[in-house]
């Protein structure tokens, strides 16, 4: 049975805007020179991390290659800056955001984006990221405090900073049992792996919606997702305690 939520958390890239085939294109023409190609099992390790983590863990299955951090790190920014204006939002965007909105339950974002690369991506389609304000935690507001996604920093962090939510800081036994309540009332939005095993290292409930390649990939984490589903449109917020669309 879902719990009763108040607070609502998504993450960006490849669940609220198609940003994904952006990084598979630029990340694959950066490597098709070398006589390699970054699939989805390479891939899903990727997601969620911070910019150099995830380029380290990209071209550690590449090690005879002669291409460095920095080199990879220079050529993709070049080729996705001239893409990130081009971005849409997913299908289900628009009006779940919008509903939540009219209804005045909180939301954010965290999402592993830089802050100069979530401006490029969003600021064609304020109408939906115009309503998050300023409730958005990009990599450069947690650096040097987390190591990425699956590390629940993030969340928390969106959690107590920008919702001003009393959900403490840490795991395990650190965290007292009101806080354990608070973190239980929230509600976290993914399509990477690494962003579940954190929404639910948070405490928080978790939907998985995953890119259909992500779903043939063996699922590594240790906690799975609350709900799974194929597009944002399927999600119905009274099964979550949430206002109901407008029939």
């Amino acid at each position: 049975m879902a719990r009763k939520i108040e607070y609502v958390i998504f993450d960006m890239d490849g669940l609220l805007i198609d940003t994904e085939i952006v990084y598979t294109t630029v990340t694959n023409e950066i490597l098709a020179p070398y006589g390699v190609e970054m699939t989805w099992d390479v891939k899903a390790g990727v997601m969620g991390k911070l910019e150099r983590d995830a380029a380290s863990h990209l071209l550690s299955f590449f090690p005879g290659i002669p291409l460095t951090i920095d080199d990879y790190l220079r050529q993709r920014t070049a080729l996705q800056d001239t893409l990130w204006p081009t971005v849409q939002l997913l299908p289900g965007v628009h009006r779940l955001i919008a509903h939540l909105h009219a209804h005045n339950i909180p939301i954010a974002v965290a999402t592993a984006s830089q802050k100069r690369n979530m401006l490029r991506k969003t600021g064609h389609l304020q109408e939906v990221f115009g309503l998050f304000g300023d409730r958005i935690v990009c990599a450069d507001d947690v650096r040097e405090k987390t190591t990425g996604k699956p590390d629940p920093y993030i969340f928390l962090c969106a959690a107590r900073e920008k919702l001003r939510r009393a959900v403490g800081e840490g795991e395990g036994e650190a965290v007292i049992e009101a806080e354990r309540e608070e973190r239980a009332k929230g509600l976290v939005f993914e399509d990477a792996i690494p962003g579940v095993e954190a929404g639910k290292r948070a405490g928080m409930s978790v939907v998985w919606i995953p890119d259909a390649n992500l779903l043939r990939v063996e699922y590594p984490g240790a906690h799975k997702p609350d709900q799974t589903l194929r597009s944002l449109e399927e999600f119905k917020p009274e099964e979550w305690d949430l206002p109901p669309y407008d029939s």
